[in-house]
């Protein structure tokens, strides 16, 4: 008697189930959630990966391009087409997105998601300006000094320009670290502007590198400063250097003022060079660097893209056949112990507490 009670009346506290109640359907069994393929960690290490192989291939590339075919305009248009088949298409569709809410989302055609002024901004020095002075650079001077000048000079350039439109501090340990990067500048191009009275042209490439790391650098203090998204500022700046290289390079080609071997260079190698120029060099490693920020973090990243300068510069040797010498050893020391010096130091530093009142002025 008790037990048929006690079976029609379930304790207190506890819900009535189907064993409690025989007359009660069977709730159904939730569904799992699908485990995912790959872990967060596997996810950042396989991103750190990916953008430490094509910034390192990009620089051995690069310089092999220049003993080819084609030329450093040429090269150019290969990584502006080639980004642009898959970003210009991706760029539309974000801006039909955006003006479902906002009418007058997107410039430029209705192509870029930024607004056209800063679109023009960052297209400028990260699309173009950056490519024309790169690629030029690799006709005049080997890999071995693209690998220090260009990644190498990178934080110095980003830290002064910081430092003057953000109001960035520099500390006295990132002011060593930048010391050291500027003193193994001098030991590698510092010979080459020697041999300038002597008519090399080493120099000039150099020259080149250099301000293509300074164009990089005011990129990313644009980007810092309004707050791009990676990937919308990674399509503004190719949208925008579609629309300014291409029409001028068609037109100076035209006019006989420019001169293209487009039409003399195998089919595979424009090919190639717009899949890796463009499709590797802008779109994959693009991607793989934010994924890489997303999960290490900024300061273990500018740790892991130091060894960029290291393994280009081995590359140049081995694939190229560059000679390494004592002062191109010296130079890449000396600015890979300065980024690392700069940054690690960085991270020891618990970060300050900002009042919750000024937080919004910080971030504006």
């Amino acid at each position: 008697m008790r037990r048929a009670a006690a079976a029609d009346n379930p304790a207190p506290g506890r819900p009535e189930g189907p064993l409690d109640n025989p007359r009660m359907p069977a709730a159904p069994r939730p569904v799992s959630d699908p485990v995912p393929r790959f872990s967060p960690r596997a996810i950042g290490i396989g991103s750190a990966v990916v953008t430490v192989l094509v910034w390192t291939a990009f620089i051995v590339i690069a310089r092999a391009s220049a003993s080819r075919s084609l030329t450093a305009f040429d090269l150019t248009l290969a990584r502006i087409c080639g980004a642009g088949l898959v970003l210009i298409p991706w760029g539309a569709w974000l801006v039909l997105q955006q003006r479902r809410s906002q009418p007058r989302a997107g410039s430029l055609l209705g192509l870029s998601p930024l607004p056209l002024r800063i679109t023009a901004l960052a297209g400028f020095f990260g699309g173009l300006a950056y490519a024309v002075l790169a690629y030029n650079g690799f006709f005049f001077a080997p890999a071995a000094h693209a690998s220090v000048l260009m990644p190498g000079s990178l934080p110095l350039w980003t830290a002064l320009l910081a430092a003057w439109v953000l109001r960035d501090r520099i500390t006295p340990t990132r002011a060593l670290g930048l010391a050291l990067i500027v003193a193994g500048d001098l030991l590698v191009g510092g010979r080459s502007l020697l041999q300038a009275f002597d008519g090399g042209s080493v120099w000039k490439g150099d020259l080149l590198f250099m301000g293509a790391a300074f164009c990089w650098a005011c990129y990313s203090v644009v980007a810092r400063k309004h707050g791009l998204d990676a990937v919308r500022a990674t399509i503004a700046i190719t949208v925008f250097a579609a629309f300014t290289f291409v029409p001028a390079y068609a037109l100076l080609v035209a006019g006989g003022w420019l001169v293209s071997r487009l039409g003399e260079a195998p089919w595979g190698e424009v090919a190639f060079q717009m899949l890796f120029q463009g499709g590797g060099s802008v779109v994959i490693s693009g991607i793989t660097f934010t994924r890489m920020v997303q999960h290490f973090g900024p300061v273990r990243t500018t740790m892991i893209t130091a060894l960029v300068p290291g393994l280009s510069a081995l590359g140049a040797v081995i694939f190229l056949g560059e000679p390494l010498y004592w002062n191109l050893m010296a130079g890449l020391l000396l600015v890979t112990a300065g980024i690392l010096f700069g940054v690690q130091r960085a991270a020891l530093r618990p970060p300050p507490v900002v009042p919750a009142a000024a937080a919004g002025r910080l971030d504006a």
